[in-house]
C-alpha cells in the first residue's frame, strides 16, 4: 500500500466517522496528496498500487526505474506487465479472491516471488501485500525489493558450503551426502585417489604451480569419467570418485583403469611438463559397507594399503585390511605410550676394520623394552608407523638419543668413532631435517663428521629429486651420507655418482653366499670396485664367519659389520668395550 492509498484509505473512514471523530477529521482535513507522493518518489523502496480490477494506479519513482518503464507507461495498464507469463494465472485467481472479500493470508508477510522487467529478463523480488477498501473500491498495495544480490549471495555461499573453491569440484561433505542419498538404495563403487609425491611439486615450484596441477587434474578427471560419475576432492591431494554399480568389482576395476589413464600422460602447467603417479583404493558396496561411511572407510584403508607400495598403485579393499589397521592403531597407541614411558632404548652394532679389528663406527639401532613381551626388534613395530606422524617423533628421538652416545662415547675413546642413524622416510621428506640435525650437534656439541646418516636406497631412489636435496643439504653440514641395504633396490651403479655418499653397506643377502653363489660375488666385487674409484668407503653387513670376512677383504671392501665382531648391545656393554685397552 502506498503512502498516498494510504491517506486516501484515511480519508474516506475519517469521513464516515466525521459525526464521532471530530478532531481525526479535523486532523486529515490537512492532509497534502501531493506530499504523500513526493515522499513516496523520495524513498528508495519500490511501491506500487492496483484497483479493484488490476490496474496499475500509482508507482513511485524507484518502481518505474526498477522495472524499467516511464511511469506513465505503466498507470492504467494490468499489473500482469510486471509478471511472468507462467505466473499470471495463479496471481489472476489470487487477487480475484482478495477484491472479493477473502482474508489475505499474505497480508503484510514477505514472500518471495519473480517479476519481469520491460526487456524481458526476470529477476527475484521480495513482495510485501495489502488489500483495503476505501468507501468507494477495494484497491491493493504492495511493497517490493530487489533480491536479485541476496539470491547471489545465498547461491554463492550455498556453493561454498558444498564445492571445494579451489577446483570446482564437490568438497568432502557434498560428496558424502551425494553418497550416503545413494547407498541405502542402490550399490555403489567409490574410488579414493592420492597423488604421490604433491608436496614435492609444492616445494620445488611453488603453491601456485601446485594449486594449476590440482585444478589441471579436476578438469582431466571430469573430462575421462563418465557423466554420471561424482567427483570431489577430499583434501590437499586427495580426490574422491564414486559411481552408482551393477557390475561389482569388474565396475571398479574399470573406473579405477580410467583414472590410471587419466594419470598417464604429464601435466601441462605453467609451461612444464609434472608427471605424476597415484595411489588407488577402491571398494564397494554392500559388500565392502552397508552405508557411506563403513563405504568410505573401507576405500580409504585400500588406499593406505596402495599408499605402502612404491609408485603408480591400486588396491581394492579386503576384509583383512580392517583388522589390520586395527593393530596397526593399537601398536601406534602402544608406541606412544612407550616412548612417553622410555621404553624405546637404543642398541648400538659395531663397525670394525678387517684388517686390524679397530672399531671405527657404531651402527644406533632401536629396540623396544616391552613390559610384557620383552626386547622387541624393529620388524616387530616399525611396520606400524608407515603413514603416521609418530614416525617423526620418533624419528626425531632416535636422531637426539644417538647424538647424545656419540658425544660420550667419543668423549672417552682415543680414536674417533662415527655414529650411523637410519632416518624413517617422513624424516627424508621434511623441510627442516637440516635444522634438526643441525640442533642435535649443536647440543651435545659433536662434530658433524662423527654422524653418518643411513638412508635406504628404495626409500631414496622413491623420492629422487627430494631426496637429493635432503642429503646435499646434510652434506653441506658436514654430516656423511651412508646408502643402506645397497642392491636391493633398483639403482644402478653408475647412479651413485648423483649423491653426496660417503659410504655404501652392502646388503647381508649378498654377503651370506658370496663364496657359494658366483652371481652374488660378481655383483658385490663390482659394487667395492664402483666405491673405491668414487672414493665412498664400503662396509658389507650380516658378516658372521671368517670366510666371509676372507672373501670380502680379498675383494678390496676392508671395513665390516655383523655377528662376528658383536651383536647390536646397550650404549653400557659398548662402552666397557671402548674403555677396555
Amino acid at each position: 500500500m502506498t503512502l498516498v492509498d494510504l491517506e486516501l484509505r484515511k480519508n474516506a473512514v475519517a469521513a464516515r466517522k466525521e459525526s464521532t471523530t471530530p478532531r481525526r477529521t479535523k486532523r486529515m482535513a490537512g492532509f497534502d496528496p501531493a506530499a504523500a507522493a513526493n515522499f513516496a518518489d523520495a524513498t528508495t523502496l519500490t511501491i506500487i498500487s492496483l484497483d479493484s480490477r488490476g490496474n496499475i494506479r500509482f508507482v513511485n519513482r524507484a518502481a518505474a526505474d526498477l522495472f524499467g518503464y516511464e511511469r506513465e507507461a505503466m498507470i492504467g495498464r494490468p499489473v500482469e506487465m510486471i509478471i511472468p507469463e507462467r505466473l499470471r494465472s495463479a496471481h489472476a485467481r489470487g487477487f480475484a479472491r482478495a477484491m472479493a472479500g477473502a482474508e489475505l493470508n499474505l497480508a503484510g508477510k514477505a514472500v518471495e516471488v519473480y517479476a519481469i522487467r520491460r526487456d524481458g529478463s526476470e529477476f527475484p523480488i521480495e513482495l510485501t501485500l495489502c488489500a483495503w477498501h476505501d468507501g468507494v473500491e477495494m484497491g491493493a498495495g504492495a511493497v517490493i525489493k530487489d533480491i536479485s544480490e541476496r539470491r547471489e549471495r545465498d547461491s554463492r555461499l550455498l556453493r561454498l558450503a558444498s564445492q571445494d573453491t579451489l577446483t570446482g569440484l564437490h568438497n568432502r561433505g557434498r560428496f558424502v551426502e551425494l553418497l550416503k542419498e545413494a547407498v541405502p538404495h542402490r550399490s555403489a563403487t567409490v574410488l579414493m585417489i592420492d597423488i604421490d609425491g604433491f608436496q614435492d611439486v609444492n616445494d620445488a615450484h611453488g603453491h601456485t604451480t601446485g594449486d594449476s596441477l590440482l585444478q589441471s587434474v579436476a578438469v582431466r578427471l571430469r573430462h575421462r569419467l563418465p557423466p554420471a560419475a561424482e567427483v570431489a576432492r577430499f583434501g590437499s591431494d586427495e580426490f574422491a570418485v564414486f559411481m552408482h554399480n551393477t557390475g561389482g568389482e569388474r565396475a571398479l576395476e574399470e573406473l579405477a583403469g580410467i583414472v590410471l589413464t587419466t594419470f598417464s600422460m604429464p601435466f601441462e602447467v605453467n609451461e612444464q611438463l609434472l608427471d605424476v603417479s597415484v595411489s588407488l583404493g577402491g571398494a564397494t558396496s554392500p559388500k565392502d559397507g552397508e552405508d557411506a561411511d563403513e563405504l568410505l572407510a573401507s576405500a580409504d584403508l585400500a588406499l593406505t594399503k596402495a599408499k605402502g607400495t612404491a609408485g603408480t598403485s591400486f588396491q581394492v579393499y579386503e576384509p583383512a585390511l580392517r583388522s589390520e589397521a586395527g593393530a596397526r592403531r593399537a601398536m601406534r597407541d602402544e608406541l606412544r605410550l612407550a616412548l612417553r614411558a622410555h621404553q624405546l632404548v637404543l642398541h648400538y652394532q659395531p663397525q670394525v676394520n678387517i684388517e686390524t679389528g679397530a672399531m671405527f663406527g657404531v651402527e644406533a639401532l632401536i629396540r623396544w623394552q616391552h613390559p610384557q613381551r620383552g626386547l622387541l626388534l624393529p620388524g616387530e613395530f616399525l611396520p606400524a608407523l608407515e603413514q603416521s606422524a609418530l614416525a617423526l617423533e620418533i624419528g626425531w628421538w632416535t636422531l637426539d638419543e644417538a647424538c647424545k652416545a656419540a658425544a660420550l662415547m667419543n668423549a672417552s675413546s682415543p680414536q674417533p668413532i662415527k655414529m650411523g642413524v637410519n632416518l624413517f622416510p617422513a624424516q627424508l621428506r621434511a623441510p627442516y631435517l637440516g635444522r634438526k640435525v643441525s640442533e642435535a650437534l649443536e647440543k651435545y656439541h659433536l662434530q658433524p663428521n662423527l654422524l653418518e646418516i643411513e638412508v635406504t636406497e628404495t626409500i631414496a631412489l622413491n623420492d629422487d629429486d627430494r631426496s637429493l636435496d635432503a642429503m646435499n643439504t646434510l652434506r653441506d653440514i658436514g654430516v656423511c651420507i651412508a646408502f643402506d641395504d645397497f642392491g636391493t633396490g633398483y639403482a644402478s651403479l653408475s647412479s651413485l655418482q648423483r649423491y653426496p655418499l660417503t659410504t655404501l653397506k652392502i646388503d647381508r643377502g649378498f654377503v651370506s653366499e658370496l663364496s657359494t653363489k658366483p652371481r652374488d660375488a660378481a655383483i658385490t666385487r663390482a659394487m667395492i670396485t664402483m666405491s673405491l674409484e668414487m672414493g665412498i668407503e664400503t662396509i658389507a653387513e650380516g658378516i658372521e664367519t671368517c670366510e666371509q670376512e676372507a672373501f670380502l677383504l680379498s675383494l678390496g671392501c676392508s671395513a665390516a659389520q655383523g655377528y662376528r665382531y658383536g651383536r647390536p648391545m646397550p650404549y653400557e656393554a659398548l662402552a666397557t668395550i671402548l674403555s677396555t685397552p
